[in-house]
């Protein structure tokens, strides 16, 4: 018989996550908005847990908690398990490098810093992510739809990863010793570096340099803003033998762009 991996939350990364395993064998179960079944089928979704030998989860804590563990958490008992979090619980450290011993909880995620800590109490493989990027979701897509912004904040880094990326690593850890592991490329650099060269492989003009505060920001994006990190990845590359595809944005722009000329 086919292994099986039940995700909870079929989404963008889940997606390409659960299309590997399937490639690689594995017979996928999944709920979520391009799942087979609704998070609210308990019994089907029970009855699809007890012959899973694998569960990942992708789905974001909510004002009451991870609803995963909070619906479902009796049902995990004994099984191997992964989670999708963010690394947003490390907060805000003034650019500093940060890898999975330093301290969580600090920033402004608080329910994601707890989930984090839920799962690891469960002895799950937690997979720390950054910004996520891809086919349809980079900075690629927000200069073609006139939605780039340059912002100017000198000295703020922020760490990011292609989505393919995270996918290898997600294999590779559905293998490996429950523990935090970061996803996150090689070169942290600031959004501004980023967006100018997509600028540069479009032959774009470069969004005008703005402040903070005459971006026009929703409360959310402008809080992306409020925490300068550099991530990384040494443990993930030890432990799990990850090898980003995509080392820096350079190269993860450059197939980006080639994939959209081979399709037009």
């Amino acid at each position: 018989m086919k292994p099986r991996l039940f995700i909870f939350g079929l989404g963008y990364t889940a997606g390409r996550i659960a299309d590997r395993a399937a490639a690689q064998g594995w017979d996928v179960v999944s709920t979520g908005r391009n799942g087979m079944l609704s998070f609210d089928d308990e019994g089907s979704v029970r009855l699809a847990l007890a012959d899973a030998d694998q569960v990942l989860s992708s789905v974001p804590p909510g004002a009451d908690g991870d609803p995963v563990l909070e619906r479902y958490g009796g049902a995990l008992t004994g099984k191997a398990l992964t989670y999708l979090s963010s690394t947003g619980v490390y907060g805000d450290c003034a650019g500093a490098w940060v890898d999975e011993s330093a301290p969580t909880g600090t920033g402004r995620r608080t329910a994601r810093s707890e989930a984090d800590a839920a799962w690891l109490a469960r002895g799950a493989r937690v997979l720390r992510l950054p910004g996520i990027y891809g086919p349809g979701r980079s900075a690629l897509d927000r200069v073609r739809e006139g939605t780039a912004r340059r912002i100017d904040l000198p000295g703020q880094v922020f760490s990011r990863v292609h989505v393919d990326d995270i996918v290898s690593g997600a294999m590779l850890a559905l293998e490996a010793a429950p523990d935090a592991y970061n996803l996150a490329d090689d070169e942290p650099c600031s959004q501004n570096a980023v967006i100018e060269h997509a600028c540069r492989l479009l032959g774009a003009p470069l969004p005008r340099l703005q402040s903070l505060d005459d971006a026009g920001l929703s409360p959310q994006a402008r809080a992306f803003y409020a925490e300068n990190r550099r991530v990384a990845n040494g443990k993930a590359r030890r432990e799990l033998g990850w090898v980003p595809r995509y080392p820096s944005y350079r190269e993860g722009l450059a197939a980006l762009f080639a994939a959209a000329q081979g399709d037009q």
